[in-house]
């Protein structure tokens, strides 16, 4: 396969799905569903057994605080080894709006309300596989709510509430102390976000 210059004429055609088999779904697909895909590729080539995942989609947000500062975790997750520190995050529901998703994630896993949700754009886990898409958000102005009014988070794991300041923020996200790529990400984006919008 060539690389050449793209233009309107020559720009890249995409695949075609001629067909789509399950061929593994515990718990009715909830959490994954694993496809075999007849492709046609634009040479007219067909690939027969190309696997697909479906996930469910999720949300991870950046919190910022009324005063600036941000709110992640520290935490432990099954597939990252040792602890690492993360962005809010979660299942979006079924028929659930992502931003609502993005809302009430934070409000589940913080005990904060924000007075804003920004989306960041919406991504491909993996553009060859599929695996679900991942809704980035900015939450800005979060303030702590009453105890009263915090829901409960189904969270697995043991999760700590670190606050850090922007400095910090940029240092550990460039140390590598977010070990998901749509953690980093999620924290680049809304702090390109946020300098755009000062």
């Amino acid at each position: 396969m060539t690389c050449e210059e793209s233009t309107p004429d020559t720009d890249p055609v995409p695949w075609r799905t001629l067909e789509r088999t399950v061929v593994f779904e515990p718990d009715g697909g909830r959490y994954l569903t694993v496809e075999q895909h007849v492709v046609e590729l634009p040479d007219g080539q067909v690939i027969d057994d190309w696997l697909w995942l479906r996930t469910p989609a999720f949300v991870n947000v950046l919190v910022q605080t009324a005063d600036h500062d941000f709110l992640v975790f520290r935490q432990t997750k099954y597939a990252v080894d040792g602890l690492t520190l993360a962005v809010v995050g979660g299942y979006v529901e079924p028929g659930e709006d992502p931003a609502v998703a993005a809302g009430r994630e934070v409000l589940e896993e913080t005990g904060w309300r924000p007075t804003e949700v920004r989306s960041l754009g919406s991504y491909p886990v993996d553009g060859n596989r599929g695996a679900g898409v991942a809704h980035l958000f900015l939450a800005t102005g979060a303030q702590p709510v009453p105890a009263a009014q915090r829901l409960v988070s189904d969270d697995l794991e043991d999760q700590v509430l670190v606050r850090m300041d922007r400095t910090e923020l940029e240092a550990a996200v460039l140390r590598g102390d977010f070990k998901v790529v749509s953690w980093s990400a999620t924290i680049a984006l809304g702090l390109l976000t946020l300098d755009k919008s000062n």
